[in-house]
């Protein structure tokens, strides 16, 4: 009980835009929305850019949002918007559409008030899954970076400076230390001093 009165002081929360043209079909999305008791505001026409400060974005899918694949990416770069789509049909161009949007979560016509609460909700709880998941992915390409800087120095110092694989690695482990920095941003300093000394014909034997 606990964890659902958590969801809808979660909900009321939120701040949520709706961009899609007046009438009733959307007066039935904002009216169930203001049942929820999120913050709203109603955006049209279709704005040139992303709304700041939205926590969930319904948007209206049409052919216009073939040419706003920039609008969407930075949206996806923020990461912090989830996306309901509000479609009028269900054909394959439509879906295309739905597709390049990377909505979280999509409503389609006829729209009623029932479905919009549980589409709110797991739109949200999929954007935050892809938000914990991009950072995981990002975690990860800095590790393997990390680790490749690593090996290339330990390269550069065994062959220029006849150390072993882990003589090198103390060093750079030492250096790292000594200049309160990480291990890869020594690394990272001594490739580019030898690129440097390459560059200049200077390089070490």
């Amino acid at each position: 009980m606990s964890s659902l009165r958590r969801l809808y002081e979660d909900l009321r929360s939120i701040s949520v835009i709706v961009i899609y043209p007046p009438g009733e079909d959307r007066d039935v999305i904002v009216q169930q929305l203001q049942r929820i008791g999120c913050r709203l505001r109603t955006v049209w026409p279709f704005p040139s850019a992303p709304p700041s400060q939205a926590d969930v974005i319904f948007f209206q899918v049409s052919q216009d949002l073939t040419e706003r694949d920039t609008w969407f990416a930075g949206l996806l770069d923020a990461g912090d918007t989830s996306l309901v789509a509000l479609s009028d049909y269900e054909n394959p161009t439509t879906l295309k559409l739905l597709l390049d949007t990377h909505a979280h979560g999509v409503i389609t016509k006829p729209f009623r008030s029932s479905g919009i609460l549980s589409t709110l909700v797991l739109a949200r709880s999929s954007q935050s899954f892809q938000q914990r998941l991009q950072g995981k992915i990002g975690k990860l390409e800095t590790t393997i970076k990390s680790r490749r800087l690593i090996e290339k120095a330990i390269r550069v110092l065994s062959e220029n400076q006849k150390m072993s694989e882990a003589q090198a690695y103390e060093h750079l482990r030492s250096r790292a230390t000594s200049l309160r920095v990480t291990v890869a941003e020594v690394a990272n300093m001594m490739i580019e001093a030898q690129e440097a000394m390459e560059k200049l014909g200077l390089r070490g034997h």
